[in-house]
């Protein structure tokens, strides 16, 4: 099978030659620069090549056609034009992270120090404003800043919290229709489209590191209080977002079509380590309405499947998703609370194609042997794939101090279990 061929089987849930694997295409599903730098110095050699890190947020680098090739990876992944912090994937420039990495970063990737040694990142590069991101001091990754103004309950306006949400421009455009080039030239793979705007309360999205000036509810805290307090608000800033996202989708469809079989919908996260995060009631008045909406019309227009990501556990949540639509769960985060594969696969396989949950993120592959990321991975698939309906990827993405070897042996053992 072709790697298009491959994603399609599992999909439908038919048994594919193998497993088809994803790393890189989403950044949800991606590896640390530092890994993928570690991982072509040991396969590809190329001692001066650079990765381009194609999303700062956390640092995730490029898996290229190159890597892509000798790791046996087959998706690839259509991303927004902007980056987390409202970067371009142009001009890239040479950086080298804590660890030594060295790499390339976008144009506008601009940081200054920080008392303790770390960096600040800012809006588009704009070095004027105050910084949207902080990396600590040997740390690996940024978190968001917290630019909240006062809040004056009297002129609280839910247009505030829809500033970054807009019919996608000029730009967007020829960004998207140069993506459609861009996996025209590689019709083999198969291919992912990560659907903008459709994220509805994304808490990763809430403080806007891309924004200047965000304005709103931008407190992480204060917005998770105001899904309780504050509920008319936020239901109309979801009503309003996703008003302006169906246009986009329509326009996306149009463009795009059937050169990609799947779209992610969310990143949201609805659970916890030890259980959800809101109840299946929460979920179902706040968020499951416009969920509906996105996937009603993408699977009446298009074949693609729809895909959500939540981390944590969302046994309790997961017939929920089903009700609303979706078709694909990532990232299975088997470590968490009833989140058991075996269950899992038994009790909604035949609805839900699982991407993800080949190996632990937290515990075996940062810090087990190769043997044992060895065998929890042929465990993965020997549950997971079953009668098709798997994508392998590990429980989100692999981290900047992941053991080369580690890493090493969850591709072996994704090769060998192909017979």
């Amino acid at each position: 099978m072709t790697s298009r061929e491959r994603l399609q089987a599992a999909l439908e849930h038919r048994t594919p030659d193998r497993v088809p694997m994803d790393f890189g295409a989403t950044a949800v599903t991606g590896i640390h620069v530092s890994a993928v730098h570690r991982l072509r110095q040991r396969l590809l050699g190329e001692p001066d090549h650079r990765v381009k890190v194609i999303e700062p947020y956390q640092m995730l680098g490029e898996v290229d056609d190159r890597l892509r090739e000798a790791l046996g990876i087959d998706v690839i992944g259509m991303l927004s034009r902007r980056s987390m912090f409202g970067t371009e994937g142009r001009d890239w420039k040479p950086f080298t992270l804590f660890d030594g990495t060295p790499c390339l970063v976008p144009g506008q990737f601009n940081v200054t120090r920080a008392p303790d040694g770390g960096w600040y990142i800012y809006a588009e590069g704009d070095t004027s404003v105050p910084p949207s991101g902080f990396m600590p001091e040997g740390a690996y990754f940024f978190d968001s800043t917290v630019r909240q103004d006062p809040i004056v309950e009297e002129t609280l306006d839910p247009a505030d919290n829809l500033e970054e949400f807009g019919l996608l421009s000029p730009a967007d455009l020829d960004h998207y229709r140069q993506l459609a080039a861009w996996r025209d030239a590689r019709p083999d793979a198969g291919a992912i489209l990560v659907v903008p705007g459709t994220g509805f309360g994304d808490i990763a999205l809430v403080p806007a590191p891309f924004l200047k000036h965000p304005k709103g509810i931008r407190d992480v805290t204060e917005w998770y209080v105001s899904t309780k307090t504050r509920r008319s608000y936020v239901l109309e800033v979801f009503e309003r977002q996703c008003a302006i996202a169906l246009q986009n989708i329509k326009t996306l469809i149009d463009l795009i079509g059937d050169k990609v079989q799947v779209a992610m919908i969310t990143g949201t996260d609805f659970g916890t380590q030890r259980g959800p995060f809101v109840s299946p009631a929460t979920y179902c008045d706040l968020f499951q309405p416009f969920h509906r909406r996105v996937n009603d019309l993408i699977h009446r227009q298009t074949r693609w499947r729809t895909f959500i990501h939540s981390c944590g556990s969302v046994y309790r949540l997961i017939p929920h998703f089903i009700e609303a639509g979706f078709d694909v769960l990532n990232p299975v985060q088997c470590s968490a609370a009833e989140m058991d594969p075996v269950r899992l696969k038994r009790e909604f396989g035949k609805d839900l194609v699982f991407w993800g949950g080949g190996v632990d993120t937290q515990k075996t592959l940062p810090f087990g042997t190769p043997d044992e990321v060895y065998r929890e991975v042929r465990e993965r698939i020997e549950i997971f794939n079953q009668d098709g309906g798997y994508v392998f990827d590990a429980i989100h993405n692999i981290q900047g101090n992941t053991p080369l070897e580690n890493m090493l042996a969850l591709f072996k053992a994704v090769r060998d279990s192909g017979g």
